[in-house]
């Protein structure tokens, strides 16, 4: 890497015969347009987040509790047809009362409730136990309670006798082909941003140092331990909030996945100053093992998992009795994914660090010239991809409960093919390519032998990289940069 020229004394001063196309007239934006766009941009995404987050706090049904609590059901009704009209927050705190009808061959239909109390909510591990249950005719004794747990709940007879809640009648009626589609599409959403999220770690440092880090997907790992270390030091001051949990974590994985990819990028990037990118390379695949035993070491060999948090189905549409639903953590997920790429874009696009990335990746003796601080740039570039490494390592938890310490490389190499097919060295192209990685894994699994897509998509890597070497939009030359 080059090494860094005379600083610049002011920000955007006049030079003649500019040697950096991507700094010329860049620094010549009005400041207080410039300030305008940094506002809106801001308050938008404030928007967006205080919509998450109310959208998160009036999430009151807890769709485990509320599976634990119409399992129950058969067993105070024997021999009685089970129909679920209403799951709804119970009278007293931790509560759900479902209101449902049974129907007995010889008698007529009776409309009935219970209620059922759990012993916690939100992130805690136990809160699908429950802690009592009443009924129209009152509270069952704690003999009852137990005998319930014990010899019905707790048995595979019991976690398959939940009725289920009644089909939504008023949504959209589709045909079937389509319903299964829009079906497919929504399930992949939270893998998309994964994916995209991931890719655009791989862009950032290939983008301005022509390496490639391969430790990205043992980052995610590492931002995903963080996650539920940081929910877990919530829990440990006795609030189970889902939102306290998921910020506590959301800010462990950005710092966790920042602070190893910038130190463990320094000396496997930074400090490999040899003209062939192999070394570097060599020197990541260390760095991922390193990470992966280090991980296995901290956190041990058994997963630790999170509940699932606001997976209470919304039925949107529906083709007969097949009901196309989503869930609000899906949502949230996939907005968190978009919001990042959205800042992310802007960063390159309207700040001080983007506009020297862009400038530095296009030409590093002329960027440095013009007073780019070259080293400093590549560890904030590093921080920067390993916090959206950690961020996506936060999304797998909040989306599927956890990652295994070695759990994090099949996403890493397929967030690097993503990269590759949308163009390693084009942050937008790596998003594009993200989101086609995860499309294309999701329409495979619906139509085609599932355990033949991983062969099929590296396939396709070996034919884009044979006739569009540059990706999607990637570089223009023929070939890409040497690997």
């Amino acid at each position: 890497m080059a090494g860094t020229g005379p600083a610049m004394t002011r920000e955007g001063a006049t030079q003649p015969d500019h040697p950096c196309p991507s700094l010329q007239g860049r620094g010549k934006m009005p400041g207080e347009a410039f300030r305008s766009r940094s506002l809106k941009f801001a308050r938008s995404v404030s928007l967006l987040l205080c919509l998450c987050l109310l959208t998160a706090c009036g999430l009151s049904i807890d769709a485990e509790q509320a599976r634990v609590c119409r399992s129950a059901l058969p067993a105070l009704n024997p021999g009685a047809a089970i129909t679920v009209e209403r799951v709804r927050t119970g009278p007293v705190p931790r509560s759900l009362r479902v209101d449902y009808l049974a129907q007995h061959p010889d008698r007529p239909i009776l409309e009935r409730f219970a209620i059922c109390q759990f012993v916690a909510e939100g992130l805690s591990p136990n809160k699908a136990e429950l802690s009592g249950l009443a009924t129209e005719e009152g509270p069952l004794s704690g003999a009852s309670l137990y005998l319930l747990k014990r010899y019905y709940l707790e048995t595979p007879e019991g976690s398959a006798g939940d009725p289920g809640s009644r089909p939504t009648a008023d949504v959209v009626e589709i045909p079937m082909d389509a319903a299964y589609w829009v079906q497919q599409i929504l399930v992949s959403l939270p893998r998309t941003a994964i994916y995209a999220l991931l890719s655009v770690a791989f862009a950032l440092v290939f983008g301005l140092s022509g390496r490639i880090n391969l430790a990205f997907g043992e980052l995610a790992a590492v931002g995903s331990a963080a996650t539920v270390a940081g929910a877990s030091v919530v829990l440990g001051f006795g609030a189970s909030s889902p939102v306290l949990g998921l910020a506590a974590g959301l800010v462990a994985a950005l710092f966790a996945g920042a602070i190893h990819s910038a130190v463990g990028g320094y000396f496997t990037i930074g400090r490999i100053v040899s003209a062939s990118p192999q070394p570097s390379l060599i020197a990541t695949v260390g760095f991922s093992l390193f990470l992966m035993e280090y991980l296995r070491i901290v956190q041990s060999p058994v997963t630790v998992w999170l509940p699932p948090i606001w997976s209470e189905a919304w039925p949107l549409m529906r083709a007969g009795g097949f009901i196309v639903s989503l869930t609000p953590i899906t949502v949230i997920t996939a907005a968190i994914g978009l919001l990042a790429a959205l800042g992310l874009l802007w960063l390159v696009q309207a700040t001080r660090f983007g506009r020297s990335w862009r400038a530095y990746a296009d030409d590093e003796r002329a960027a440095a010239l013009m007073g780019v601080n070259g080293p400093r740039l590549l560890i904030q570039t590093l921080a920067l991809a390993g916090a959206m490494a950690g961020l996506s390592g936060m999304l797998i938890v909040a989306q599927y409960g956890g990652l295994g310490f070695a759990g994090g490389f099949q996403y890493g190499l397929k967030a690097l093919i993503a990269a590759i097919i949308g163009g390693i060295g084009s942050i937008p192209g790596a998003m594009l390519g993200g989101f086609a990685v995860g499309l294309f894994e999701t329409l495979w699994s619906a139509y085609l032998p599932i355990e033949t897509r991983d062969m099929a998509l590296y396939a396709a890597l070996v034919v884009f990289l044979i006739f569009r070497p540059g990706g999607l939009l990637g570089f223009r030359d023929p070939t890409p940069r040497p690997v």
